[in-house]
């Protein structure tokens, strides 16, 4: 009987492990995960008001729910007081890796690091109630004025909540605090900056739309910054998705301006050089002009634009970061690998497989990574009947106990939401989430044995 570990509970590990019990009629998963709560990104990283997109939950929790597969929360593989890797591997007859990519890309220009510049997932770390959330008192406290740099999906999430009222972030489950905060704070303008073009833009027309429904918000297109787009004129040589794009922010461009208390304020061809201080915490944003090069890049133009902003959100990309034990590709940010076989010295090593994120870099959409599973899951089946021979402990979980660890089982996380039902109830809203590891512990505690 093999004993796979899938480290790792989001889409990809979910994925991976529903491959694995539909293929093997026999195989038993153990999903690992450092987090009390399952569900990776889709807990922590759709915005509470995607109500569609978060009931994949559903989808995810009948896979965890398998008769062939155990959750195993609480369990930190690698780092400091983490379980090593080589430990883990003695545990299982393969481990599959599914780690994501937990970090963000910087921007590598003076000011980044002042008081009120933020990447774009501390942001949304806080406003989903991730327990390792750095956001400090007061986020948002005193803003006017917020410049989002980046012009994806993540962009468009973290523009969409700063312009939101408490009335539509209310019945999210959205942690109090959070709520509390952006409903008391006064920002009123929020600018969303590319340093490309419009045909460009990385957000998907859907999430884009969405910020011309937000109520009492208008949206601001400079029409002289879309014509510097060579594709804008004539956009019919574009695929179609950034040919909707265009049309849908050239109707913003033609529509005369309005009366809304709040404005976003879409921009492109703008590469920050400099986040500019003012009273110790950032004030502005330094732009250049940038203009087209006619291979698909920009080139600056010498001419540059400050943006007046007391909050910066960072929304460059993500990165994945090393697990120690593991090989590591730092310039692609991925674990080396052949078909989801992890690759050391430029040779596979037996029972040790990456999927998802780290395997091929943060691409892709939620459903991207079922075949990415699926061909890394292939991968582990052929080479099972050469694993499946190792000797692993009857109950892996059994040993981890014995050594201190805390594990939190499905009947944890199924404790973790009657609390966050609770929780709601009190407050006169739906499910509110618990933020901090005390009260997702703590809860998870009353678990039955």
């Amino acid at each position: 009987m093999l004993r796979v570990a899938v480290v790792g509970s989001g889409p990809s590990g979910c994925y991976t492990a529903q491959c694995l019990v539909q293929q093997d009629p026999e195989v038993l998963v153990d999903v690992l995960d450092r987090l009390p709560c399952p569900f990776g990104l889709v807990r922590y990283g759709v915005a509470p008001d995607h109500e569609k997109i978060k009931s994949l939950q559903g989808n995810l929790r009948t896979v965890l729910e398998h008769d062939r597969v155990r959750f195993l929360g609480g369990v930190r593989v690698g780092g400091p007081g983490g379980l090593p890797v080589e430990r883990l591997r003695t545990l299982y007859h393969a481990v599959v890796y599914c780690v994501g990519a937990a970090t963000d890309r910087h921007l590598g220009i003076p000011g980044e690091d002042l008081p009120g510049s933020w990447s774009a997932t501390e942001f949304v770390s806080w406003y989903s109630a991730h327990p390792d959330s750095v956001a400090e008192e007061g986020f948002v406290r005193e803003v006017r004025s917020a410049v989002v740099i980046g012009v994806g999906n993540v962009a468009v999430d973290v523009t969409r909540m700063l312009a939101r009222g408490a009335a539509e972030l209310s019945p999210t489950d959205m942690p109090q605090q959070a709520l509390a905060a952006l409903a008391a704070s006064g920002v009123t303008e929020v600018g969303m900056v590319g340093r490309r073009g419009p045909s460009q833009a990385r957000f998907t027309t859907k999430e884009l739309r969405e910020l011309g429904g937000l109520p009492d918000t208008e949206v601001i297109v400079d029409p002289a910054e879309l014509a510097l787009d060579p594709a804008y004129a004539d956009p019919s040589g574009l695929p179609a998705p950034q040919r909707r794009n265009v049309d849908v922010l050239r109707g913003w461009a033609d529509r005369p301006a309005g009366d809304a208390a709040r404005h976003i304020r879409l921009r492109f061809f703008l590469r920050p050089v400099e986040l500019l201080a003012d009273g110790g915490r950032v004030g502005a944003v330094r732009f250049e002009r940038t203009v087209p090069d006619g291979h698909g890049g920009v080139t600056g133009t010498g001419r540059f634009e400050d943006v007046e902003a007391q909050l910066v959100l960072r929304s460059v990309g993500y990165r994945g970061v090393p697990l120690e034990g593991l090989p590591f590709d730092t310039v692609s940010g991925t674990v080396p690998h052949t078909g989801g076989r992890v690759v050391r010295g430029g040779t596979a090593s037996p029972g040790e497989y990456v999927a998802g994120w780290i395997k091929r870099g943060p691409t892709g959409v939620i459903g991207t990574n079922r075949p990415c599973a699926k061909e890394t899951v292939t991968s582990l089946l052929a080479d099972a009947p050469a694993l499946v021979h190792k000797d692993v402990p009857p109950d892996p979980a059994a040993v981890l106990r014995a050594a201190g660890t805390e594990t939190i089982g499905w009947a944890g996380w199924q404790a973790i939401e009657r609390a966050e039902a609770e929780l709601g109830a009190r407050l006169g809203r739906g499910i509110v989430k618990l933020a901090d590891w005390d009260s997702l512990l703590t809860a998870a505690r009353t678990a039955a044995p």
